[in-house]
């Protein structure tokens, strides 16, 4: 559905961003987008969706260059930044103005995300809290029901309940044909709902595979120091990340995976490939 090859992109001449980025994004699944700050997470997300042009490389989005911003692809996307402005309108009234654009768009299921999520839909976005105006407009763009679902950070700004109830709403927003994109550093916010992890570095894509992969093998948690391929000191020991050799899946430990991949991208590639 989304298909990435050789991507680059630089704000400047001399700096790239991204480099060298191939990845291919199938519908069916959410997809963990992961990497350090400044590494250029948001920046691939725009491009996805026409926002920016790549100054190398190709995106491809169901069969479309999304930099022609066509309509008809358009209307199968949604993006919900990690920091936007709204009018101040109630949801209700900028849903009204804006749902035409959206051929599957359901008032019907932005009420109930709404009544899940404890928002107001007759409220002015204006007067609501920053975690309000956030989950009003998760409301509103998975009623939308696109195609390809965009996330940046989406929890930012949530309080605990309202993390839960978004796990939830997102696990059920989920089927076949739809592609869903998550861009986070609060990984224990979603680990559970993600089936393919891409982790980017300076270099282009450091990782890139399926959670059953990585927990048929790798192992998490206590391990042994001689075996393990990355360590680190916690408040209950040392704890890592080792070759699993049980033959039973292994429990994901994303902050550990992701720490060790930054350590040395290439003892991980190799155990999981």
């Amino acid at each position: 559905m989304i298909d990435i090859k050789q991507l680059t992109f630089g704000y400047t001449a001399n700096r790239n961003v991204l480099n060298n980025i191939t990845l291919s994004l199938d519908g069916g699944h959410i997809h963990g987008l992961l990497g350090c700050n400044g590494i250029g997470k948001s920046t691939l997300l725009k491009i996805i969706c026409g926002l920016m042009r790549p100054t190398g490389g190709s995106v491809c989005v169901a069969g479309v260059d999304p930099s022609t911003r066509r309509v008809d692809m358009m209307q199968q996307m949604m993006i919900i930044p990690e920091e936007f402005s709204l009018p101040s309108v109630s949801l209700i009234s900028y849903a009204r103005m804006t749902s035409p654009f959206y051929p599957q768009f359901s008032m019907e299921q932005m009420n109930y995300y709404c009544g899940e999520m404890m928002v107001d839909p007759h409220e002015k976005l204006h007067n609501m809290s920053m975690g309000q105006r956030k989950k009003a407009y998760i409301a509103f763009a998975m009623a939308c029901n696109t195609r390809i679902l965009l996330l940046d950070e989406p929890t930012n700004g949530l309080d605990i309940p309202s993390k839960s109830v978004f796990r939830r709403l997102l696990a059920g927003y989920t089927d076949e044909s739809r592609c869903i994109v998550v861009s986070t550093h609060q990984v224990n916010d979603i680990d559970s709902l993600l089936d393919n992890i891409i982790i980017l570095d300076q270099a282009g894509v450091a990782l890139e595979a399926t959670t059953a992969e990585i927990c048929r093998r790798l192992s998490f948690g206590a391990v042994d120091a001689a075996e393990a391929v990355y360590t680190e000191r916690s408040v209950m020991g040392q704890i890592g990340v080792a070759p699993n050799t049980t033959g039973e899946d292994s429990r994901l430990n994303l902050e550990l995976l992701f720490n060790a991949v930054t350590a040395d991208r290439g003892s991980i590639a190799r155990l999981i490939k």
